[in-house]
């Protein structure tokens, strides 16, 4: 009875109540703990059994059992109510889930008098079995009941965290979108456009048009508006003019005698062209499969790296022998081929080995600039790189599609394919407002992204790299300064690696994070960043938070922007976003006129301005012109025009 302690004074027992003999005490508990069958209680207990905790309020006595109380005069007396009163708490405090184990820790704790026997304890087991029929079992089934869909309910929002689902919209011919959710959440997105067909991984045959040695590249002419970039790193030395030592390092060759001007090459486009830049090319081709990339010319050999398992190496590297690949091909075994049988692996690289003697064929046999080999579709391309077995669904609004799909499907592995399930979307609404996705699309391509505790990230590119700036807003609210510091940035660097997924911005990334004075969160931010980014399936590299607070990420450019097919410049700001004045774009105006009328022999200014403009000078600056007229003896003419954008004029000066 340790918890009597904590009691109120005249709650606690007194000496006449517990006894003077604390061995005899101790071994009747004992002994009448063994006798006793739990969850049948004797008549004994029944008498002197505390009320449960269900019924705190109330003096009368109800069993553990659920029994109805009977009033024993005897026992009543001899207790008294204080005894009955103190023991509530202590049941209180040691209920359980199972009413079973409250009966056996009061028998234990030894609730009967002392002056019970052992023969008392005999007798209360013996009539232990005639009593189930008095007990009240349905007192406790509404409790059950009511606790029972709890488990449930916290269960289903945790396996929702973890649903992925592809919805793929192809219904207009000009587009073609693919969007990957995870909990209702956009995490991928993929777009292409008809006047933005994407050339990456597309197989050409070019020619040289010109070498420079100051660069150490050549650009080659491979059928498109712009020259393709070619370095010399990338050039095989198969084209080599010349025979050079198998150990000699490109570096240490001079291009222009080792390649010509006019040369024939078979190229690959390996970033695509963007701004005045045409696209990066390179000899070393690659034909990527769903479980191999097979690599002409090459002789390497290897497996991703992303397959931690050596048990699962050494399978995938003998599955690889056992596959007749030619002299002079690479390979490269892919993620995806885990848990894939021999026949998937064997089919994958007998496709490619074809694939690659119809380039090869084709190419000796056209003339240069021409095609060889165009990348698959957008939704070919996505299932063969980003497929996994986590998708559970695939919804499209297209019958084509859906049978693109579900060729696709049909070629996995029973271990690859598990329970994933195409549809044909048929709703009422579109398939990207049902699924509130357009919201986050048009977020993509704002400068500022909401952060959820109210906070914010305002994402900034530029000509050499990518600036991101983070905001705490109202993240403070309710919260110290440092850990309202500390959940923003945690937040941010969530957010930054998922838009920079979905925005596919490269290079050089610096993030100016709020700064923090505890080094254990700035550990906290750097590792929250490293974590988010292993998600990414490009090239990330990271530096540490400098005592500035930034830090500075190198992605890999997978594509172009995806603003690039989306959006185009804008002819009035230029990029920059904002337009100049209306005061001041009619001060740079009347400037141009008072230079022009100084010369001689000007006699007439016709000017043709913006309305808005136009209106300014004339209202605003109707002196300045007429001293302008009477001092050069000249007539100035203003026409608005509603029709001219803001940073356009047109202004003559006439010498008749």
């Amino acid at each position: 009875m340790t918890n009597d302690t904590t009691k109120p004074a005249d709650e606690r027992p007194n000496s006449q109540t517990t006894g003077n003999n604390g061995d005899e005490r101790s071994i009747l508990s004992r002994v009448s703990k063994w006798l006793k069958k739990p969850g049948k209680p004797g008549e004994e207990e029944g008498r002197t059994a505390s009320p449960p905790a269900s019924t705190p309020g109330r003096t009368d006595v109800v069993p553990a059992s659920g029994e109805t109380s009977r009033p024993e005069g005897d026992t009543a007396a001899s207790t008294g109510t204080k005894p009955r009163r103190r023991k509530r708490p202590p049941r209180r405090r040691s209920k359980g889930p199972k009413p079973e184990g409250q009966k056996i820790e009061a028998g234990a704790e030894g609730e009967q008098p002392v002056s019970a026997s052992i023969e008392t304890a005999a007798k209360e087991k013996a009539a232990a079995p005639a009593r189930p029929p008095r007990q009240r079992s349905p007192r406790k089934a509404p409790d059950r009941a009511k606790e029972a869909p709890k488990p449930s309910a916290t269960s289903q929002p945790v396996k929702g965290d973890t649903t992925l689902k592809l919805l793929i919209n192809t219904d207009e011919p000009e587009e073609c979108r693919l969007v990957l959710l995870e909990s209702g959440k956009v995490e991928s997105f993929y777009v292409e456009t008809v006047s933005q067909a994407q050339t990456k991984g597309n197989i050409y045959k070019g020619r040289v048009t010109a070498v420079e040695a100051n660069l150490q590249a050549a650009f080659v002419d491979y059928g498109t508006e712009k020259n393709g970039f070619l370095p010399f790193g990338d050039i095989h030395p198969e084209y080599y003019a010349n025979e050079v030592a198998a150990d000699t390092h490109w570096k240490d060759l001079p291009i222009q005698d080792v390649l010509s001007k006019g040369q024939e090459v078979l190229v690959e486009v390996v970033k695509e062209a963007t701004g005045n830049k045409g696209a990066t090319l390179t000899t070393y081709l690659s034909l990527p499969g769903r479980y191999l990339v097979l690599m002409p010319g090459s002789d390497s050999a290897g497996i991703s790296r992303k397959i931690e398992s050596e048990e699962e190496r050494n399978k995938l590297r003998e599955m690889v022998d056992s596959v007749s690949i030619p002299e002079g091909i690479g390979y490269i075994v892919r993620t995806a081929s885990q848990e894939i049988t021999k026949t998937a692996l064997a089919q994958d690289v007998r496709y490619l080995l074809n694939l690659w003697k119809e380039i090869k064929k084709k190419g000796q046999t056209v003339k240069a600039p021409a095609l060889l080999h165009k990348e698959q579709n957008i939704v070919s391309r996505f299932l063969r790189d980003h497929f996994t077995s986590e998708i559970e669904e695939i919804l499209v609004d297209d019958e084509e599609a859906l049978a693109q799909v579900n060729n696709f499907l049909e070629l996995l592995p029973a271990a690859q394919r598990k329970s994933t399930v195409a549809k044909l979307h048929k709703g009422t609404q579109p398939l990207f407002h049902q699924y509130h996705v357009e919201k986050q699309i048009e977020q993509i391509y704002q400068p500022t992204v909401p952060l959820h505790s109210g906070g914010s990230i305002v994402i900034n590119p530029t000509e050499a790299l990518v600036a991101i700036d983070v905001n705490s807003g109202r993240t403070g609210k309710d919260k110290s300064f440092e850990d309202a510091i500390f959940l923003a940035n945690m937040e941010a660097a969530e957010e930054l690696s998922r838009q920079l997924r979905l925005r596919d911005l490269g290079g050089l990334i610096v993030v100016d994070f709020i700064d923090m004075r505890d080094s254990k969160h700035i550990r906290e931010v750097e590792k929250k960043v490293r974590d988010c980014m292993k998600r990414d399936k490009a090239k990330v590299d990271f530096s540490k938070i400098s005592k500035f607070g930034l830090m500075q990420i190198s992605r890999q450019k997978m594509a172009a922007p995806v603003s690039v097919g989306s959006y185009r410049l804008c002819p009035h700001c230029q990029g920059r976003g904002m337009v100049r004045s209306v005061e001041t774009q009619a001060l740079v105006h009347f400037r141009q006129i008072q230079t022009g009328v100084a010369r001689k022999e000007i006699k007439r200014v016709v000017c043709r301005l913006p309305m808005e403009t136009a209106q300014y000078i004339l209202n605003k600056k109707r002196a300045d012109l007429i001293e302008l007229e009477q001092e050069h003896q000249v007539e100035i003419t203003i026409t608005p025009d509603p029709v001219m954008p803001p940073t356009e004029s047109k202004i003559d000066f006439l010498k008749e």
